[in-house]
This record gives structure tokens, sequence and C-alpha cells, in this order.
């Protein structure tokens, strides 16, 4: 009786455990090698971003806590055809730009963003390295639907890195203008060297670590040239 009371117990935390880590996964997004951007049509119709009104939103995390925060769109475009599907687009991304939100000024928030952007001397290499690396792309090389959701597949070249990754967006349009909002999702920064304290790269970093994931949710509204 006991063993099998043990037996189911074991059955459930199993059960209980993969259920976790599928949910833990099911907004990670795995990157590949780039892939071939898509090119516009002549007769295809194009979205000027409205750099005003979008932004990339983020989410790092550690042992200790949680940081969020934004960095800014400088320019983009997104083409449609005439049924309203996006047929490419791409987008350059502002490292200059990165904002802590979660923590005021004087506690820490300038500490943090110089730290991030890698404007203190001798730690430029920690995480973006902005003087050398001012802007990031990103390029659209596919679309597809799947379980009723859109996703929009793309190049997101970073540091020295080109890595394919893809993401659920909701698209809408409101006369000329065009939301495109993802779903939170989730990219292994390590897969473009930005390594610093990552259990994957370095040992013995007991709970001084930060996750390699970093959540991610882009907004974007564009206007119609």
């Amino acid at each position: 009786m006991k063993k099998n009371v043990f037996q189911l117990f074991l059955v459930a935390v199993i059960a209980i455990t993969a259920a976790s880590c599928k949910n833990e996964r099911q907004n990670q997004t795995d990157s590949q090698e780039a892939q071939d951007a898509l090119s516009a049509s002549e007769s295809a119709i194009v979205y000027n971003v409205d750099t005003n009104n979008s932004t990339i939103e983020w989410k790092g995390r550690k042992p200790t806590g949680t940081h969020t925060g934004t960095i800014n769109i400088a320019s983009g475009t997104i083409n449609t055809t005439d049924d309203n599907t996006i047929e490419s687009g791409d987008f350059t991304i502002n490292m200059k730009s990165i904002v802590v939100t979660d923590l005021a000024p004087g506690e820490g928030k300038e500490d943090l963003e110089a730290h991030l952007m890698g404007t203190v001397k001798e730690k430029e290499g920690d995480f973006f390295n902005v003087n050398k690396y001012p802007s990031s792309t990103f390029e659209v090389t596919g679309v597809r639907v799947s379980d009723g959701k859109t996703w929009l597949q793309g190049n997101l070249a970073m540091k020295d890195e080109i890595r394919s990754i893809e993401f659920p967006v909701n698209v809408s349009l409101n006369g000329d203008k065009m939301m495109l909002q993802s779903e939170p999702f989730n990219i292994d920064r390590t897969q473009w060297g930005v390594n610093y304290g990552s259990k994957s790269v370095f040992d013995n970093l007991g709970d001084k670590f930060i996750n390699d994931d970093m959540e991610i949710t882009i907004i974007v509204e564009a206007n119609k040239a």
C-alpha cells in the first residue's frame, strides 16, 4: 500500500514538474541561424514607424529581483500587401536609449543604465557596449499563422551576432494607422554575446547570477506613407 501511494506521489510530482517546465518555456524563442530577409514588392503598401509611439519593453530577472525598462525604436518600415498581410519590414533600435523603469533617480537607476549601456570604464563589454554598438536591427524574414496566432520571423542583429527569431504578434489597422504588438517573449541574451552574470557561461556565481532569458515586448505604431 505504501509503495502504491509513493508511486502515485512520484507520478504527480513528475506531471507537475513537466507542466511547470512547459509553462516556463511556452514564450521562449529559440534563436536560429540568420535567414534571408524578405523584399517589398513594387505594389507594397508602406507604413513608416512612428518613433514617438513605438518602443521595446524589456524585463531581466535574477534571484534577488527583477528589473524592467525600455529601448527606443529609432526608425523602421512595415510593408504589406493589398489584403494587409505583412510582406517585409525592417527596424533600427537605438541602443543608447536604454532606460530602467523600476528604479527612481538616485536609487541606482543611473548606475544600472550606465552598466547596461557599457559607459562605465572597464565594464564596457559586460552588456551592450553602446559606444561600439550604438544600434541593433531587426529584418523580417517571414510570417506564418499557427494555432490562430500570427508569428513574425526575422533576423535580430545585436553586437557581433545575427540570429533568427520568431514571436507572436497582434496586428490591427485603423484607417491609415497600423498597430503591431508582440506577446511577451523570451530570448537568450548569451546568443548575442551578452554574457555578464550568466551561469551557462561562468562558474561559481552562486546566487549572484542573472537569468539568460530576457523578456521582450515590442509595441509599434506606424502610419501609411
